[in-house]
């Protein structure tokens, strides 16, 4: 993947399985192509995967019974999903990846923020699905060969899990590397492989429900149903936010825009919201199955199956979550060259190897509950990511009144600006906001949330289902908005610099916006008159 539109040897996507040339540059309209509806399997891959069942665990856990959680985690999941779908129509109008284009919102240097926290944001996902698919195949070796794979008690030993973790994250990188087309490609088979067993799953677990008792546990009040509904717009939607236009950018500029919305939507809350129902109606005829899943969601949820099918729907488990991983960390790598780092391929893919090692250390072999660092993560990074998200969606108001002009992505004077205050203020006051408004199980992550909460309100429905995300999200997007349309403090492109006959507006498929611009990709470089042409 390159930062600049120099490479020539482009690949399209969609039916080409090259490795990707086009990085964080605006895709060139001659290499567009495809429709909506092939967003539809990369989505709905990455998040088929028995780890939905323990996100309506998690749900229930709030205080809700059977029904209600089904009902709050459709609502939450259709919501955030379609939050996504929204962020992802910007791909096919300029081009870009998501956190490029946020430069448009916060100006080239003032991205930096928005764009390192989402690199972070993937960061954390891919270390949740690449721990998950080693401790899962883990768990594998361990019962089908205990005497070599599994220690006392029959786990399986710490070498087995780091050998499955190495193997992994080889596997993950490598097709990572590859890029767009060939995770299109891939991620269909996938999406059929992975939903196939997945719905053999639901035959093995489904007779394990209790009918009779799911009407137990007590109804939650209407505080902890709103709740419920913001977990789960935290678990799923809101943490792809950041990587909604990442794989629409290939589709053609005049794709419409309900298409994108649709496939996005659906691609992400479909699998997601049948995987909550199994796994409400599993909690509420069985509790002790939550508190198992609090500590290994998986593991507690294939203890179900037969051996004979537990074999090779652990594999498929394997094969989802580094699905799901591969896509992630393709967002990832865009997102480290969109904080303004010229950084080849090979230097971000060994930078996210580090990182997600590190990561995948502390889960493994410092945290004590996987829910609990799972959720702290999701509530941090949910809080920035949200607010960012609901500021550029306002912003694409301005950004299609300008007709989606991609100079907008450079600096002062080329076409766009280094700051745009109104943005980058609106996006640190919902993030302090947000963040005093959340708890964290995680006694490291709950040194810096929580600070403008009691400890009543930290402990209770108010901390421990994020309500502050949403209010962060509403708060910046609200406040971008007072100041940018009801103040009218608009910070307009800057095209000082630019030759005289390029200052004006220009068409937005105008052949020179997929090709001239591109080499500003990266914030921090500085270009003379004749390189902007």
């Amino acid at each position: 993947m390159s930062n600049s539109a120099a490479d020539t040897t482009t690949v399209a996507t969609g039916n080409t399985m090259g490795v990707e040339a086009n990085g964080i540059n605006p895709v060139p309209d001659a290499e567009r192509r495809g429709k909506p509806s092939g967003l539809f399997p990369v989505w709905f891959s990455w998040n088929v995967s028995i780890l939905g069942v323990s996100y309506g665990i998690f749900i229930f856990s709030l205080g809700l019974n059977v029904w209600q959680t089904i009902i709050a985690g459709t609502l939450g999941y259709l919501i955030s999903a379609a939050l996504v779908g929204l962020i992802a129509v910007g791909g096919p109008r300029t081009g870009l990846p998501t956190l490029v284009q946020t430069r448009f919102a916060f100006g080239s240097k003032g991205n930096f923020l928005p764009a390192f926290f989402g690199y972070l944001s993937n960061t954390g996902w891919q270390v949740t699905s690449i721990t998950l698919a080693s401790t899962t195949g883990a768990n594998l070796f361990a019962k089908v060969w205990p005497a070599v794979f599994a220690g006392d008690g029959g786990a399986p030993t710490v070498p087995t899990t780091v050998g499955w973790f190495i193997v992994v994250l080889a596997v993950t990188m490598t097709a990572a590397v590859f890029g767009h087309g060939f995770i299109l490609a891939i991620e269909v088979w996938i999406a059929w492989i992975t939903g196939v067993m997945t719905i053999a799953f639901l035959f093995f677990v489904l007779p394990e429900v209790k009918w009779g008792q799911l009407g137990d546990a007590a109804a939650g009040d209407p505080l902890v149903f709103i709740g419920g509904i913001i977990m789960a717009m935290t678990i799923v939607g809101i943490g792809f936010i950041n990587s909604g236009g990442d794989f629409s950018r290939y589709l053609p500029r005049k794709t419409h825009a309900r298409g994108v919305i649709g496939a996005t939507t659906f691609g992400i809350a479909v699998p997601v919201i049948a995987m909550l129902i199994v796994g409400a109606l599993l909690v509420g005829s069985d509790a002790k199955l939550g508190e198992a899943a609090a500590n290994d969601p998986i593991g507690a949820l294939t203890s179900l199956l037969p051996m004979w099918f537990f074999i090779p729907f652990s594999i498929v488990i394997v094969i989802s979550l580094v699905s799901a991983a591969t896509t992630g960390i393709y967002s990832s790598g865009l997102a480290l060259m969109a904080v303004g780092f010229p950084l080849r391929r090979s230097v971000t893919t060994a930078i996210n190897a580090l990182l997600i090692a590190a990561g995948a250390f502390y889960l493994l072999f410092v945290s004590t509950s996987f829910l609990a660092t799972f959720q702290s993560f999701l509530s941090l990074i949910a809080v920035l990511m949200g607010t960012m998200g609901g500021i550029q969606l306002v912003d694409f108001i301005r950004q299609r009144r300008l007709n989606w002009d991609i100079r907008m992505i450079n600096g002062s004077g080329f076409g766009g600006r280094d700051w745009r205050w109104t943005a980058f203020t609106s996006l640190i006051v919902g993030t302090i906001v947000g963040l005093g408004t959340v708890s964290s199980a995680d006694p490291n992550f709950a040194k810096i949330t929580g600070f403008l909460l009691t400890e009543d309100a930290r402990t209770g429905v108010i901390g421990q289902s994020n309500i502050g995300v949403i209010g962060a999200m509403v708060l910046g997007a609200a406040l971008y908005a007072l100041l940018t349309f009801a103040f009218k403090i608009d910070l307009a492109p800057d095209r000082s610099k630019l030759p005289v006959a390029e200052r004006g507006d220009l068409p937005a498929d105008a052949e020179i916006l997929a090709e001239g611009v591109a080499v500003l990709a990266t914030a921090d470089v500085d270009i003379d008159a004749e390189d902007a042409r």
